[in-house]
């Protein structure tokens, strides 16, 4: 006998935080439960605002419909809402058994403020260090200065920077100016520098600085392909879609010699503990970009190992089936 249950949660979060010029108050989203016999599988479908192309109750009326349907015995498709796609195949995998329980844990930190607060965290660090900086957000010729600064402290530190396309080109020459060429190696790669990826292929040409495509996976027409500077795709699973188009992703970045990085849509952390075993899955060799549950105050139905924030229970969310 097959069971549906779909739950609806809004998880306050830090004051701070700011999408697309936009402050996020609430982190908004649906987590679904599907069981069937003694199995059960859990799923969170959640659009990013700013980012997603669906809204929040859009992806409730595909979900509600579509677990419905499923409850009611029907073999039916997922619904083609990113979001939504994906919190239900993850369901439908941890039902099955098919998303496996290993998970990993570990996460790029993130700077996105004061660096003096990165570098106790990267002090604690076991293993490679690697750190992830927002970039964009305040004067390009800052952020030059911050990522340098943070690169001659830390000598075997590598940062993964996030500019999402905000630099024009003369921004983007700024901020490599103020990079020491000695350091730029370590630098693993700036997510989408630039306004036009012709614009940040021009930027890697020009500074010899790495660059990672994000955006540009979920354009129309987009096709993967190496090319000189590209060391890595950004794969937010959320945006993406379901579990298979995420490791179909993963399989042609890795193809073609492509680092993958499974990163967060600032989901709860039952979204992120699933990330965690996703990474562990597809992409082991690789630390993931999962560092964004410190902009939540409290967790959700399952907890983030080493998180003090709490946890609520299901019970207090708002049942919809």
């Amino acid at each position: 006998m097959r069971r549906a249950q779909v739950y609806r949660y809004a998880l306050p979060m830090d004051a701070g935080v700011v999408l697309r010029e936009r402050r996020l108050k609430f982190r908004e989203g649906l987590l679904i439960q599907l069981c069937e016999g003694e199995r059960e599988g859990w799923g969170e479908a959640a659009p990013l605002p700013g980012f997603s192309l669906e809204t929040l109750e859009e992806a409730q009326t595909a979900v509600l419909a579509w677990a419905t349907a499923w409850r009611g015995g029907q073999a039916v498709a997922l619904p083609g809402l990113p979001c939504a796609d994906f919190g239900l195949s993850c369901a439908l995998a941890e039902l099955t058994g098919e998303l496996p329980l290993t998970a990993d844990f570990r996460a790029a930190p993130l700077c996105s403020g004061d660096p003096d607060a990165l570098f106790a965290t990267l002090s604690a660090m076991p293993g490679d260090k690697i750190a992830k900086v927002k970039v964009g957000l305040c004067e390009a010729v800052r952020d030059g200065m911050v990522v340098n600064l943070l690169l001659e402290a830390v000598p075997d530190l590598r940062l993964r920077l996030d500019a999402n396309r905000s630099w024009t080109p003369l921004k983007a020459r700024q901020f490599a100016k103020y990079v020491a060429p000695q350091n730029r190696d370590r630098i693993a790669f700036i997510e989408e520098p630039c306004k036009t990826r012709e614009q940040s292929r021009e930027f890697t040409r020009e500074t010899g600085i790495a660059i990672a495509w994000d955006e540009s996976l979920r354009e129309p027409g987009f096709t993967f392909a190496a090319e000189p500077g590209l060391s890595a795709v950004v794969i937010k699973p959320t945006l993406t879609g379901s579990l298979d188009k995420v490791r179909e992703q993963v399989a042609q970045a890795h193809a073609l010699g492509l680092e993958a990085v499974i990163s967060s849509s600032i989901e709860s952390s039952l979204g992120l503990t699933q990330l965690a075993r996703l990474a562990a899955w597809l992409t082991p060799q690789t630390v993931p970009g999962l560092d964004t549950l410190s902009l939540m105050q409290a967790q959700l139905a399952r907890s983030w190992p080493g998180s003090e924030l709490p946890c609520w229970p299901v019970e207090k969310l708002e049942r919809l089936l």
